[in-house]
């Protein structure tokens, strides 16, 4: 596998530029930002830099779409059918987009087509979720009728990461787009180059223009403006927590709606009962899929004490035998990290790990790969829970298994990080399956499941893992006001002041 060539998609752009009002643009000083291929780090397209003066027109040409335009006051119907037709194109060009996404992200290709496919999902869900919403009415027969009417808020500003990049952006553009917001996307700079096909897609499915940019650049340059930007609203984030404290901050002084989905450091607990051959499938999957760079990776695997060494020894392995390859090979089971620095993050917290807990799998560069942001899915056994790579978010192929004797020391183990998103359970206990769950201090928690969404449920995280959820009719609420409309029905019956006696 390691001897064949990397494969570069035909017709890369040179150039990734700036979508402002319709219109693909560059820098307004010029200013640009090197994009590696993950395989290689070699540059294959120079992106343009966003800074403040680009966020500015582009935020204008949102602006004016939404108080001028026909978007926000199109029938939820008529938003819909072009959200469909969003659907249709990116089905349609699946693995073209995969194709991309691989390349700039490093992800392997089966599971970037899966993305892709997921992206379109997205539209659909939200594009027939804006048709069949209801909203409440409450009436007093005969006095009074009250009734809440939904309106779009204005611009949203859309900053998206670089792990699964599309898909992730679709996530966001579908509700703001739905609900008739318009949107500055600030995708983020490892991944520009499916983010830039959402022009094209847009445009040829009819979004009328303006309702649609697109600032390229870094978080501190472009991000940083946008989530300042006082005719910016909303700002919904997804990415590390440090950064989400940082735009918490910034945010405030304009009182901005904020959702933000942030790290993670989930557990899966697995108990002596579960179904051990599923479970072990299920978090080599959860933690070495999406080549571990997942927020909501079971990074933190918690085993009851009678089944911890049969664990740990046919975990690591079947980690041994996770295929690392080159991302376009339909083989690659896990390929390339996203960029260097990120590749020597997750190396560091490797050699921390070696003087943490004992190495059972990996822990280094994987054999035939000298070059390139490779990382062997790695395996910590009896990692104490006061270690860094218990505690802190890594972000990559690596896991650490720690043992448990009773349901109190698995519970305080699970929410014993600063860290809420996710939390898997194994066990074939009902009783315990329930209590337990709600116990930990997660947003979301699987029972005997891999990571499996339904888009009608919330997303969202507790502690440092969140802000708010996204998903299902939350996302209509968190893009919309909700304007409450009170009727007085028949004479108006009111105190009276000032008439004296």
């Amino acid at each position: 596998m390691t001897d064949q060539p990397t494969r570069v998609p035909a017709d890369l752009p040179g150039s990734i530029r700036h979508y402002i009002g319709g219109e693909l643009v560059d820098s307004a000083d010029g200013g640009t930002f090197d994009v590696l291929d993950p395989v290689t780090d070699e540059v294959y397209a120079k992106a343009a830099a966003g800074r403040a003066a680009d966020v500015d027109r582009a935020v204008a040409a949102a602006r004016a779409a939404f108080t001028d335009g026909p978007w926000p006051r199109m029938l939820p119907r008529e938003r819909s059918r072009i959200l469909h037709r969003v659907a249709d194109i990116v089905e349609s060009r699946d693995a073209r987009l995969a194709e991309l996404e691989s390349f700039d992200s490093g992800l392997p290709i089966t599971q970037a087509l899966g993305q892709a496919r997921r992206a379109a999902e997205n539209f659909r869900f939200f594009a027939d979720l804006v048709v069949a919403q209801t909203d409440d009415a409450f009436k007093v027969p005969g006095r009074q009728l009250n009734y809440v009417n939904r309106k779009p808020i204005g611009v949203a500003g859309l900053i998206t990461p670089w792990n699964t990049p599309f898909m992730l952006e679709s996530w966001k553009l579908g509700p703001a787009l739905a609900t008739g917001n318009t949107v500055v996307l600030k995708p983020a700079e490892f991944t520009p180059l499916s983010a830039s096909l959402w022009a094209g897609i847009f445009a040829e499915a009819g979004l009328p223009q303006g309702v649609f940019n697109l600032v390229n650049g870094l978080g501190e340059e472009a991000g940083d403006a946008l989530v300042k930007h006082p005719d910016v609203p909303l700002i919904s984030f997804t990415g590390e927590s440090r950064t989400g404290e940082t735009i918490f901050a910034n945010a405030a002084p304009h009182l901005k709606g904020l959702s933000m989905e942030l790290g993670g450091k989930s557990p899966a607990v697995v108990f002596a009962d579960a179904d051990l051959d599923a479970a072990i499938d299920a978090t080599i999957f959860g933690v070495f899929s999406l080549n571990g760079e997942r927020c909501t990776a079971g990074s933190r695997i918690l085993v009851e004490r009678a089944v911890y060494d049969e664990f740990v020894e046919r975990y690591a392995a079947q980690a041994r035998r996770v295929v690392v390859g080159l991302p376009h090979d339909p083989a690659t089971e896990v390929g390339a990290l996203v960029h260097p620095e990120h590749h020597a993050k997750v190396m560091s917290y490797i050699e921390i790990g070696k003087g943490e807990g004992r190495l059972v799998a990996g822990g280094g560069r994987p054999e035939g790969f000298p070059a390139g942001n490779y990382v062997a899915p790695t395996v910590f056994a009896d990692v104490p829970p006061t270690a860094r790579i218990f505690q802190e978010e890594i972000f990559g192929p690596v896991v650490a298994i720690t043992p448990f004797d009773t349901d109190e020391e698995a519970l305080a183990l699970a929410n014993g990080v600063r860290y809420g998103l996710a939390a898997y359970v194994w066990t074939n206990d009902l009783r315990r399956a329930h209590t337990f769950s709600q116990a930990i201090e997660a947003g979301m928690v699987w029972l005997n499941s891999n990571n499996v969404r339904d888009l009608r449920t919330p997303f969202g995280g507790v502690k440092a893992s969140g802000l708010g959820h996204e998903g299902g009719y939350r996302s209509i609420d968190f893009y919309t006001h909700q304007q409450a409309v009170h009727v007085t029905l028949g004479a108006a019956h009111h105190p009276t002041f000032g008439k004296g006696a």
